[in-house]
This record gives structure tokens, C-alpha cells and sequence, in this order.
């Protein structure tokens, strides 16, 4: 809660101010009645109208000022919640741009996305009860108990039963339905991971006509996400019967001691009619109490599910003097052990001694999973070794600023992502300051600049969102320009030309080796046809290094590139290359 409370930021004014308008608001209600006594025993059954109308002026008046106290701080309520969300939401999204790839695998994204919108939006709900209702409901049932004990001591006393049934029934149902609410939003999650699964993947489904089983899958999501809400409202129903039994037991003790102390002269018909007033308002008062405790009950498992997001430290760290430069392309790996779960025993890469001269263009091949993504992961430090050393330059990359080796070692990964933009937008992802002709140059680099060209709106085209208006193979050879845009030390492709037939992709590498010769360049392939002209080739097995060498020598020595390299070469070449 005191992690959630600390975004408040600059709404904390509109807090207090909210707290201090209740606060004025409730006292003018509470005068209300104490004044109506006054009319009612020295004015109507005194006939002094003069007082009637006296202190009728004043109750007006006190209803006015009630009435604007209410109405500014509602205003302020719906200012210091509504920005405590937005600040939570900001906070949220700047931590996890902070997150290291093995943050990101803790939550799933359905997740994310539910923390950053049901989430907040049950604590903005909860946070604008708790500054107006849960401040204006225990000054009004104080307030109005103190007034009652101030009419009749006797009379008070009931309440207190009243309360103590309340607080038991109430108390019960807030911890039942707690643990239920903490189901709820991970069945949430469950529902957004479908919905997202299904849309992502639509085409697929449709291609295998799996409409129905989808429908199916989120149908059975949907139904667990509703029995356990109509469990918890089911309990929650119990709070409107313990509440009415409450007050009628008040009406009814009140109103039959009531008239025997009017009978006995101790009470009189004005006390005993403000005296109702403030039971009313007493167990309005509960009734509000009761809403803000539902109200925390459902927030307090999404306060908790916010504040993992917020206290989540990012496991990549910067050191306290970074390295600010990156002296060349140079990379060598230092007997490295590599895992994504630190600990488990279950290495993705083992014993990686590896050594590459600045300039070289490496390629790296092998079977799926074998590691050949966590290899080049650790080159820009989105994962950190448990094992060895990793150095770009000479120099290890946990010595660098983190930014500032990402800019100098540019990725292609294997999954390419497009944003919604026109084509130069998404190229000067690469470099934000780029000409237009430093974008044509680098689209002509990767090949991109063919198709560009046929375009209606050139480099203006507008991208549609992940890139569904371009083919698979266009849209790898944007992201290729896109890297090269940053002027690397280092560019990795990782399976990044898979999508692009074999004699663009041949020109692609023709492009590099005359326009990026200074930049060492690792290309991870799963066609031979993609590497065979590389200085040397790495050929990984189950994340270890196999063999390190030229094409011809892998041909001549290495079991497993002649079984890749015959396999496909007897199958008949790649998709549109002769045998």
C-alpha cells in the first residue's frame, strides 16, 4: 500500500483538501438536526414563530454550505484519484521499460495489461472511496453518536450493540471474500491471455478452422471467472441483511424506551426526533463503511498485484563509472555458462570460449534450441552470464552503460516487430536524427529500397500495426535497415533473412561486405546457403561449441555441417535455388 500511495506525486494537496471539504461537510450535516430540535421545542410547541423562522434561515444556510462543501470535495476526490491512476499507470509502464528480458518472463503480458488497467482501475475506485466515504462515514457515525450520548446516554448505548454486530458480520465476510478476489484476477489474467492468444493468432485459427475449440477455451475461461465473482458477490450480499437488521433494531429500541422516557418527562419530542435523525445517519453511516470495506477488499488483492510490478528491481544494473565508449567490434567469450532460471542446473549454454576479431562476419548455425539466440542475447547484455565473461571491445559488458552498447551492437531478433508509422517512422527507430537519405542508403543496404519504390507513398507508406500490410520477407528487410541505421560495431541477424530467398539474400550480404566492412557481422541461419561465404562458422550442439572454421573445412571435418549441408543440398536446395 505505502509503495502504491508514494505516486500520489502533486494530487497529495487535492487529498487533503478533499479530507478538510468532508470534513466541513459533515459538521453541517451533524447541526442539522440538533437545530430542528430547537424548532421543534422552543419554537412549534412554544408557538414562537420568530424562532421558527430564525432558526429556519439557519438551517437553510447550513444546508447550503453542506451542499458546497460536498460538491468541491467530490471535485477534489475525482482529481486525486484519477491521478493516482494515471500516476501508477505512468510508474508502472516506465518500470517495466527498465526490465531485463528475464524481468519480463516473471509476468506474462496479459499480466501486465490487466495490472495497468482492472487493476488500477479497482484502486482509483477504492482510493476516491476511502478520501470521501471512508472520511466523511466515521466523522458522521462520531459525530453523531457524540450528539446522541449529548441527548440521552441510555438511549446511545444501542448503538454500540448495533456496532459490534455489524463489525463481526462484516469483519467475517472481508476475509472470506479477500482470498476470493486474489482468484479472480489471476482468472483475469487467464481471460486477457486467451483473448490476446486468439487475436495475435487469427489467422492461424481460421487456416485450421479452430474457431470452435477457441470458442470452447475462452468460453471455459469465462465461466471460472464467473463462478468465483458470483461466489464472492453471493458473500458480499450478506452485508444489506446484517445492515438491515441493525437499523430496525435501533428503530425499534430507540422508539419503545424513547416514549417511556417522553412519558417520564426525561426526553423531550425535539430530542427524540433529532435523536432518530441521528440513527439514521449513524447507520448510513455503517451502511458507507460496509461499501468501502467491499471496495478494499477487491482493491487490496490488485494493490498487491501493482506493487509486484513497482517493486520489481530490473537483475541488469549499470555500474557506478560505465564504460561510455565502445572501442570496436572485437567479442569474446571466456568460458561462459548461461541459463534462464539461475540455479536450476539446466544450462542453455555451456563452457562457451569463444573469440571474434572486429570486422569478421561470423555465421552460426545449428539445430532448434541449441542456443544460438541466447548466444547473441548475451553479446548486447539482455541476459547476464552466470558463468565467464562476455567483452565487446575488450571490455566486459557488464563494465558498459547499458544504452550505450545497445547503440554500438544492433539486433535483428527473430521475432521482427513493426510499430504503426509511416516506413521512415520505423526506420528512424534506428537513429532518431537520421536524413532521408541516410534511410535510402540503408534501405538500398538490406535490399529494402526495391520494393519501397513500388510503393504509392514511398518511404511515406503507412505501416499498419505489427506490420501487417508488408510480407514477411519485407518486413525483415525493414528491420535490417532499421538496425544499420544505428551505424553498429556489431550487427547480429538473428534468423533474420529466413523469409527472404536466396538471391536477395545473397545481395544483402554482397551489401555488407562493401557498405559495413569495419562492422563485425553475426549472421544465425538455418540454411547453409546463408553462412557458407562467412569468414568462419560456428556450428553449436545442445549450447555447446561443436566446431569453429571456414565452410570448406567444416565440409572436410565436422559431422554435423556435412549432415546439414547434404541434407540440404539433396532435398533439392533452398526454396528457389537449384541443386
Amino acid at each position: 500500500m505505502k509503495k502504491v500511495l508514494q505516486q500520489l506525486g502533486q494530487y497529495r494537496r487535492d487529498t487533503f483538501q478533499c479530507i478538510t471539504l468532508t470534513a466541513l461537510e459533515v459538521i453541517m450535516e451533524i447541526l442539522l438536526p440538533f437545530v430542528t430540535s430547537i424548532i421543534i421545542d422552543r419554537g412549534l410547541e412554544a408557538g414562537n414563530l420568530p424562532t421558527v423562522y430564525r432558526y429556519g434561515i439557519l438551517m437553510v444556510a447550513l444546508a447550503f454550505l453542506s451542499l458546497a462543501f460536498g460538491a468541491l470535495a467530490g471535485r477534489k476526490a475525482a482529481s486525486a484519484s484519477s491521478g493516482l491512476a494515471a500516476n501508477l499507470r505512468e510508474s508502472i509502464y516506465s518500470n517495466i521499460q527498465t526490465f531485463s528480458f528475464s524481468n519480463i518472463d516473471k509476468f506474462s503480458v496479459p499480466g501486465l495489461v490487466t495490472r495497468m488497467t482492472t487493476d488500477i482501475t479497482n484502486v482509483q475506485n477504492a482510493y476516491m472511496m476511502v478520501i470521501r466515504v471512508a472520511v466523511r462515514a466515521p466523522l458522521n457515525l462520531i459525530f453523531s453518536f457524540i450528539m446522541c450520548l449529548f441527548i440521552n446516554v441510555q438511549l446511545s448505548l444501542m448503538f454500540l450493540i448495533a456496532v459490534a454486530f455489524l463489525v463481526v458480520v462484516l469483519g467475517v465476510i472481508m476475509v472470506i471474500t479477500l482470498k476470493i478476489f486474489n482468484q479472480v484476477f489471476r482468472r483475469y489474467d487467464d481471460l486477457n491471455a486467451s483473448v490476446q492468444e486468439n487475436v495475435t493468432a487469427i489467422r492461424v485459427v481460421k487456416a485450421f478452422v479452430r474457431e470452435d475449440y477457441e470458442d470452447q477455451k475462452f468460453s471455459k475461461s469465462s465461466r471460472m471467472l464467473y463462478n468465483l465473482s458470483v461466489k464472492a458477490e453471493g458473500l458480499l450480499a450478506f452485508n444489506n441483511p446484517a445492515m438491515m437488521i441493525a437499523v430496525y433494531f435501533c428503530i425499534i429500541s430507540v422508539s419503545w424506551l424513547g416514549a417511556q422516557f417522553i412519558v417520564g418527562g426525561t426526553l423531550t419530542t425535539g430530542d427524540l426526533t433529532s435523536l432518530f435523525s441521528y440513527i439514521m445517519s449513524l447507520l448510513m453511516s455503517l451502511m458507507m463503511l460496509s461499501m468501502v470495506i467491499v471496495m478494499i477488499s477487491m482493491s487490496l488483492a490488485s494493490v498487491r498485484r501493482i506493487s509486484e510490478v513497482l517493486n520489481e528491481t530490473p537483475d541488469l544494473t549499470d555500474p557506478e563509472n560505465p564504460v561510455m565508449e565502445v572501442p570496436d567490434g572485437r567479442i569474446d567469450f571466456n568460458h561462459v555458462n548461461f541459463s534462464y532460471k539461475h540455479g536450476s542446473g539446466k544450462n542453455a549454454l555451456s563452457d562457451i570460449d569463444l573469440h571474434i576479431n572486429s570486422g569478421e562476419t561470423i555465421g552460426v548455425i545449428g539445430g532448434t534450441g541449441c542456443g544460438k539466440s541466447s548466444l547473441v542475447n548475451l553479446i548486447c547484455r539482455l541476459y547476464d552470464v552466470d558463468e565467464g565473461s562476455v567483452c565487446v571491445g575488450g571490455v566486459d559488458v557488464r563494465s558498459y552503460d547499458t544504452e550505450v552498447l545497445r547503440n554500438q551492437v544492433s539486433v535483428v531478433l527473430q521475432k521482427n516487430t513493426l510499430f504503426s508509422g509511416s516506413i521512415l517512422k520505423n526506420l528512424r527507430w534506428g537513429n532518431p536524427d537520421a536524413t532521408d537519405e541516410e534511410c535510402v542508403e540503408a534501405c538500398k543496404a538490406a535490399c529494402a529500397d526495391e520494393f519501397i519504390d513500388r510503393m504509392p507513398d514511398g518511404y511515406n507508406t503507412r505501416i499498419e500495426r505489427g506490420g501487417n500490410n508488408v510480407s514477411g520477407g519485407q518486413k525483415q528487410r525493414l528491420c535490417i535497415a532499421r538496425a544499420l541505421l544505428k551505424k553498429p560495431r556489431v550487427l547480429i541477424l538473428d534468423d533474420s533473412t529466413s523469409a527472404v530467398d536466396t538471391a536477395t539474400d545473397a545481395r544483402i550480404r554482397k551489401s555488407f561486405a562493401e557498405k559495413i566492412p569495419g562492422t563485425t557481422k553475426i549472421i544465425i541461419a538455418q540454411r547453409v546457403s546463408s553462412v557458407e561465404s562467412a569468414d568462419r562458422i560456428l556450428v553449436l550442439e545442445n549450447g555447446r561449441i561443436d566446431a569453429f572454421d571456414t565452410h570448406e573445412n567444416l565440409l572436410k571435418n565436422n559431422a554435423i555441417y556435412q549432415e546439414i549441408y547434404t541434407s540440404q543440398m539433396e532435398g533439392g536446395g533452398d526454396f528457389d535455388q537449384p541443386a
